[in-house]
């Protein structure tokens, strides 16, 4: 399904607030990065890069820009895998929000973490079930290895 089709789904469905993520992938692993104990949503926890797209952006825009900043990805159009899935979910101001999750290759560069995050690893992506993702993460990370 191609990008446009999945937003104009998203206003169909009443919802006009975006953010993406990525599994980062690399020889059968996936990167998985610690949440600050502090955070708001699901302190300490452990997540995939992922943020808000900003008004005026696109999905793809706002995936390089966020995988700039929370893992310090050179900039650059991300080589992505196919698209993966997507889930709605309500953000901290309580705004209805649609995550659009692709895969992607790592590209070999150093990661690098901002500030939101106090750590990273890169676990086999099998063992998924037993990380500290949040269920629609780990659904993310199921749907993908069914797809590949």
């Amino acid at each position: 399904m191609d990008l446009a089709t999945l937003v104009g789904n998203a206003h169909l469905d009443g919802i006009g607030r975006f953010s993406a993520g990525a599994i980062v992938h690399r020889a059968g692993r996936i990167l998985l990065l610690r949440r600050r104990p502090d955070d708001t949503s699901y302190p300490g926890a452990e997540d995939l890069p992922s943020g808000g797209v900003e008004p005026g952006e696109g999905l793809l825009e706002g995936l390089e820009r966020e995988l700039a900043e929370e893992i310090g990805r050179p900039p650059g159009p991300p080589a992505l895998d196919p698209f993966v899935t997507w889930f709605d979910y309500d953000s901290r101001s309580g705004i209805r929000t649609r995550q659009f999750t692709f895969a992607l290759p790592h590209d070999g560069s150093p990661v690098v973490l901002s500030g939101e995050h106090t750590a990273f690893r890169w676990a086999p992506a099998g063992e998924y079930p037993d990380s500290e993702l949040t269920p629609r993460l780990k659904e993310a990370v199921r749907d993908w290895l069914g797809s590949r």
